[in-house]
């Protein structure tokens, strides 16, 4: 019987499991805020590495970083309604800006101090980055402009969870102005697929990339496409978005442009962004009942080498070797960069740092005592396998100088073993659904992972659209996306309206 690190498995809850790796692995913790935390270095490194991918990727496509205001005009919001009603119960709002004695030891905003129109802090950027758009944009010859940023957003959620719906929490936010809709399009989808790639090739994060039906598109977006991950509970996490916003914004916001012939048009927008919910996601694909696996691409320290210190004459021996070990691995070149590793020198016993790094989710942990030194070894964890068979850990002596020249493909393997393993469970639990019946069976009370249901779609619109959202909410579904890539359905019947089928779409829980 395997004792484990965490206190909790997946299987016994799954949710506080979910929680006990937050906290095990040192991520992050409550701010004192409700539904605001405070991400500790190891869960902000993560992000720092999931930064550093994706911006090189996004200026790869040619965007510009740029920075916006935290605080918007209401009157802003007030151009676009469809978008307001959207995000009108989760704004925050600014309505004073200084605060006076209340005479009782307390303070309260001064009624002197009350602003002339109300701020918004920025819920997401499109109405102050469409202003700027306004102002930038005069002719064909100002377009298309591409711009990124990356910051802060606060959406006053009713029920919170860490990293996965938090009030404040940092993303991305790419915004796009184009002459006609074919560019506009063409940028959604190149968008879509630099987040797919993303995923996959970075977070290891197996996804489905498709469009998002009518009821789940972004506040005035005229389509919405979504790169959809299935947790290890079976349910889904949408993990990047990106949205054709055709004129709606352009019209409200007053982007024109005087196109070759001389005539104003409205410019043609898209928006689209990723954030650390992408962490979240990453604690349920990839996490076991030791806490977290962080693929090597996005891990922080990707090997982290712990001198079995005893305060003695040999430390000082034992951390020369230690740093000769590191100087030879940071020579090296593993998933297209140097090598990172750490030299772990707290002043704690070496099985306290061994299992702080297990539950951390570092991708090699190796262990170094006086005996490793002597022989010129190290012993070696991997943390995608870190039993044997008879369930104890699995830690290898190896030759030192062997194991710095075979670093780079375990670090290698490692990534592709994580993704292949959540690559075969996404596969698995998909399955396909002919009739209401069978997503009553698959979906029944009680199941822990049913996995998402596949069925084929009439695409409906406005009040039969709605009929399906609620006949869904009976059972806690939701519409996650339709994939791409789909071909003909002939003699398909979409289970919902009994029309003839379009394209199938995926039905499953979500986070």
């Amino acid at each position: 019987m395997i004792k484990h690190a965490l206190p909790v498995t997946r299987e016994a809850d799954f949710a506080a499991w979910y929680q006990a790796v937050i906290t095990e692995a040192d991520m992050a913790e409550e701010s004192g805020v409700r539904g605001c935390m405070v991400i500790r270095p190891w869960g902000y490194g993560i992000w720092e590495r999931i930064q550093r991918l994706l911006d090189d990727r996004i200026k790869a496509t040619g965007h510009e970083n740029c920075y916006f205001p935290l605080f918007i005009p209401l009157s802003y919001f007030e151009k676009e309604a469809e978008h307001v009603d959207g995000f009108a119960k989760e704004m925050a709002v600014v309505t004073h800006h200084r605060l006076v004695s209340d005479g009782k030891g307390g303070l309260i905003p001064d009624p002197t101090a009350k602003l002339e129109e109300p701020l918004v802090v920025r819920p997401t950027s499109e109405t102050v980055i469409g202003t700027a758009f306004a102002r930038w944009v005069q002719s064909w010859r100002d377009l298309p402009v591409l711009i990124n940023q990356w910051a802060n957003v606060v959406r006053w959620e009713m029920r919170t969870r860490m990293f996965l719906r938090t009030a404040e929490f940092l993303w991305q936010e790419g915004h796009t102005a184009h002459a006609t809709e074919a560019e506009a399009r063409e940028e959604t989808l190149k968008m879509i697929e630099v987040y797919r790639d993303f995923a996959e090739n970075c977070a290891a994060m197996p996804v489905i990339v498709g469009e998002k039906p009518e009821n789940e598109r972004f506040p005035g977006a005229v389509g919405t496409w979504s790169i959809e991950a299935m947790m290890q509970d079976g349910k889904a996490l949408q993990a990047g978005t990106s949205h054709f916003l055709g004129t709606n914004f352009s019209e409200a916001q007053g982007i024109r442009y005087q196109n070759k012939e001389g005539s104003l048009e409205l410019a043609q927008t898209t928006s689209w962004g990723m954030s650390t919910r992408m962490i979240g996601g990453l604690i349920m694909v990839h996490g076991d009942d030791d806490g977290l696996r962080v693929p090597p691409q996005i891990a922080p320290w990707q090997i982290v080498i712990v001198p079995m210190l005893r305060d003695n004459d040999e430390d000082e021996a034992l951390v020369a070797y230690a740093k000769g070990i590191q100087a030879n691995l940071a020579k090296l070149t593993a998933l297209g960069e140097p090598v990172r590793a750490l030299i772990d020198l707290k002043p704690a016993k070496a099985a306290t740092k061994r299992w702080g790094w297990v539950k951390k989710g570092a991708p090699i942990v190796i262990e170094i005592g006086g005996r490793d030194m002597a022989g010129g070894n190290v012993s070696v964890i991997r943390r995608d396998r870190l039993y044997r068979e008879d369930g104890k850990l699995d830690s290898r002596v190896v030759d030192a100088a062997a194991f710095v020249g075979d670093a780079a493909n375990m670090l290698a393997a490692i990534q592709e073993a994580l993704f292949e393993a959540a690559h075969t469970r996404l596969k698995d639990n998909i399955t396909p659904v002919s009739d209401w019946a069978e997503i009553e069976a698959m979906f029944a009370e009680g199941k822990k992972t049913p996995g998402w249901a596949d069925v084929a779609w009439s695409k409906p619109t406005g009040a039969a659209l709605d009929a399906v959202v609620e006949r869904l909410k009976v059972l806690k579904l939701t519409l996650r996306n339709a994939p791409m890539g789909q071909t003909g359905h002939p003699g398909d019947i979409c289970i919902f309206t009994g029309d003839e089928a379009v394209e199938r779409v995926l039905v499953g829980r979500a986070y």
